[in-house]
């Protein structure tokens, strides 16, 4: 069993990338960052000046904001000074009303607010506000993490300044690697896990509000209807696809419900819960074994992401869905080597999909991830995996994951500023 101190270090870092969020976590932040701005400033801005990493821009754009029924950034800037309370993190738009979205419309036709790209930083995740009234200015910055504010300034006064520090234990930081992350869910005692659960049950009710009403590309509708049962079947398969493309299409579409998200993505913690979630339902698997599969799978995603980022041209879905095979491999009675076969696997298989902002079609990306999660597992319970002579495949697969991160932070830098560009040029 892992030390007390590591185990006690990686729950708190669980603790900090495992929360709340309603709508998509870029817009949110944004909204987060203008929010503490406008606080700072006591008055409500004349002007908003709004300066993003190109990777916020693209993940903005086109996704639903919750309770407007609008897509986009200005809408959730105009939110965020408004009503926004920075208390509440990614929760932040959780209180507001048809009279405050009115007021928020109006905002925007005055056109107060100006957004632009941040010129020469390389973070990927950069939220920059500037607020002004009368001859008040506050600056608030948020980077590194979707809440983590690292600087704050108001009238040429530095409040704070800081960078993101990750969780330390007593002695050193926490270094993950895969069985490290597998001996955390297999050996701690249930009870230091159980706080999982909660994130899977919080999931699996905005899964079933996909069924009771039309969301983004309803994909979890059509895969349930009668013609998708016809082709897909009503399986394991079927009803894993059908469990997280329905909490995903809520989402996406804006839905003011909050998810409970992994490392600053409400999909991918979608997709490191509900295919576990919904394997285990079909297989009768008990609580406990449910659990440490559970953990595996989100602590597998923020592992994976330590090395990617929080933003990346690489599809989060990749990460998620890499999660959420060892958590089915596990559920199938899979051992560490196993665990390690369908990570592999997974990485051979869909590694270089591109992120291409969020959004309603989101849900078909998801889609493809878990439907490739669960034929990873299928493999690795069968002890076939990819080998070290194929592909970017290593024999360490620790060494393979990083490689798959090397693609996603180095290899695919003028594919994101290609996706971008193409993104803001279209009519």
């Amino acid at each position: 069993m892992l030390p007390l101190t590591e185990r006690k270090a990686i729950k708190r870092l669980m603790g900090q990338e495992i929360v709340p969020a309603i709508g998509c976590t870029e817009p949110i932040a944004v909204s987060l960052c203008v929010a503490k701005s406008s606080e700072l400033l006591e008055h409500r801005p004349e002007k908003i000046d709004v300066f993003l990493s190109p990777n916020v821009i693209k993940n903005a754009m086109g996704v639903g904001i919750p309770g407007t029924k609008m897509n986009g950034l200005p809408i959730a800037i105009a939110l965020g000074a408004l009503i926004g309370k920075s208390k509440l993190g990614l929760e932040v738009l959780r209180n507001f009303d048809a009279s405050d979205l009115e007021k928020a419309k109006q905002y925007i036709a005055e056109d107060r607010i100006n957004i632009s790209v941040k010129q020469g930083i390389t973070e990927k995740l950069y939220i920059e506000v500037v607020s002004h009234w009368q001859n008040d200015k506050v600056k608030t910055i948020i980077s590194g993490a979707h809440t983590f504010f690292s600087h704050i300034e108001k009238n040429g006064e530095i409040l704070v300044s800081k960078e993101f520090e990750k969780i330390e234990t007593t002695e050193e930081s926490i270094t993950l690697d895969l069985k490290k992350v597998f001996d955390y869910a297999h050996e701690s005692p249930i009870e230091e896990l159980e706080f999982i659960y909660t994130a899977a049950k919080m999931n699996e009710e905005v899964s079933v509000l996909s069924l009771e009403n039309n969301y983004g590309h309803n994909v979890s509708q059509i895969l349930g209807g009668k013609m998708g049962i016809s082709v897909f079947g009503d399986n394991p398969h079927s009803k894993m696809l059908i469990a997280t493309s329905g909490a995903c299409d809520v989402r996406m579409d804006g839905a003011k419900v909050a998810v409970m998200s992994n490392s600053g993505s409400g999909n991918q913690g979608i997709a490191a819960t509900m295919p576990v979630l919904s394997y285990a339902k079909e297989i009768g698997a008990d609580e406990q074994t449910l659990i440490r599969a559970l953990v595996l799978s989100n602590l597998c995603v923020i592992y994976i992401k330590q090395h990617l980022g929080r933003l990346s041209a690489l599809c989060g879905c990749v990460v998620a869905s890499t999660g959420s095979s060892c958590g089915i491999t596990y559920l199938m009675g899979g051992n560490y080597e196993q665990i390690t076969f369908a990570t592999k696997n997974m990485i051979a298989n869909i590694t270089g999909m591109i992120c291409d902002g969020a959004k309603p079609s989101c849900s078909l990306k998801i889609s493809s991830g878990v439907s490739t999660a669960l034929l990873s597992a299928l493999m690795a319970i069968e002890n076939k995996v990819i080998s070290s002579q194929e592909g970017i495949v290593d024999s360490d697969v620790d060494k393979t994951i990083r490689n798959m991160a090397e693609i996603g932070n180095t290899g695919m830098i003028e594919t994101d500023k290609m996706v971008l560009d193409i993104m803001t040029k279209k009519e």
